[in-house]
């Protein structure tokens, strides 16, 4: 990708630092709509280019970063959204840090990068709902979960019943959040329904043994309704369960999974494989050749992850439920 102007940006809560690669230029704006007319209206100033000659990238911040990039959609500017540790990492050493240093850095890191760079598309109101939605219900059962320790750690006492008011209240608490859990749950259920796409989509998934109906809340929500990833690979790569090569010269590793995941949905696919692996079918058949024959758990639990996923990418491409031949074999 090559464009005129590279513009960086440092995005806090309340203003937006912003360096122009080519004229080495620095000013600060508001976080806000005033704010982004006023950052186009100074580019336009200093570099005398229209906008489809401009790149701007930035740190995904999540909601600070959210209305700059709904700005720039709507104005058909082209952006990069990327992940601050990307960025981070490709800088190499460095000394010292403030806003605008950040600024230039980042827009250093898309001249740098800007052949491969690939313009962030947003993914729509009903993917960023989900989105949402299941990061609310993430909060709640954290919550669900720091309330029943709380029950359960009350074993030390004075006297007998000491502790029965403390008990009551959390239960109460425990109820209320299961209550809210459910109305997450059952709003994120209407949105796939209500969109046919999705709902197809979330049939076809939950066709596949080992995937429920939350697991299949997550995938459709972070794949973009299978839209955002090319195939299984690279959403394993993702969410943390593809295994890369580790070796160097004649010192060959064993080959391991990257720390760098969406740590959220390997937790579900774990699950998934877990479940899997109970019931009779191939997966347990598996899963226990591989043990008889001294292969390590871990390993063999994630390659199950890995064949779970890849039917689910198999049965969206097909466009047809996963059949279970194991069911016909003889």
């Amino acid at each position: 990708m090559k464009k005129t102007q590279i513009i960086g940006i440092d995005v806090s809560k309340a203003k937006l630092d912003v360096w122009i690669h080519s004229t080495h230029q620095h000013f600060t704006v508001q976080n806000d709509t005033t704010g982004f007319a006023k950052l186009l209206e100074a580019i336009f100033t200093s570099t005398k280019c229209k906008k489809q000659d401009l790149l701007f990238c930035f740190e995904n911040t999540g909601k600070y970063s959210k209305m700059l990039s709904v700005f720039l959609h709507s104005q058909e500017i082209l952006f990069v959204m990327a992940p601050a540790l990307e960025i981070k990492k490709s800088l190499g050493i460095t000394r010292g840090k403030n806003d605008k240093i950040d600024a230039r850095r980042i827009a250093r890191y898309a001249y740098e990068k800007r052949d491969r760079l690939v313009p962030t598309v947003l993914p729509g109101e009903k993917i960023d709902k989900l989105k949402s939605l299941l990061s609310l219900r993430e909060k709640l059962i954290k919550h669900r979960t720091a309330y029943k320790n709380g029950i359960t750690d009350l074993k030390d006492c004075y006297t007998e019943g000491e502790t029965i008011i403390i008990k009551e209240v959390q239960q109460r608490l425990i109820n209320a959040v299961n209550d809210e859990v459910r109305n997450v749950e059952e709003e994120v259920a209407h949105i796939i329904k209500m969109d046919p796409l999705m709902d197809r989509n979330f049939n076809l998934i939950t066709s596949v043994k080992g995937i429920g109906k939350i697991l299949g809340f997550y995938l459709i929500a972070f794949t973009e309704n299978f839209t955002a990833f090319i195939d299984a690979r690279s959403f394993a790569c993702f969410a943390g369960t593809a295994p890369f090569a580790n070796s160097s010269g004649t010192v060959i590793g064993k080959s391991r999974v990257h720390p760098y995941a969406n740590k959220q949905i390997k937790s579900l696919l774990n699950m998934a494989a877990m479940s899997a692996i109970q019931l009779k079918g191939e997966y347990r058949e598996y899963y226990n050749k591989r043990l008889e024959i001294g292969k390590n758990k871990m390993s063999s639990l994630n390659i199950i992850r890995n064949k779970i996923l890849f039917r689910v990418f198999a049965v969206v491409k097909r466009g047809s439920p996963y059949v279970d031949l194991y069911r016909y074999a003889a």
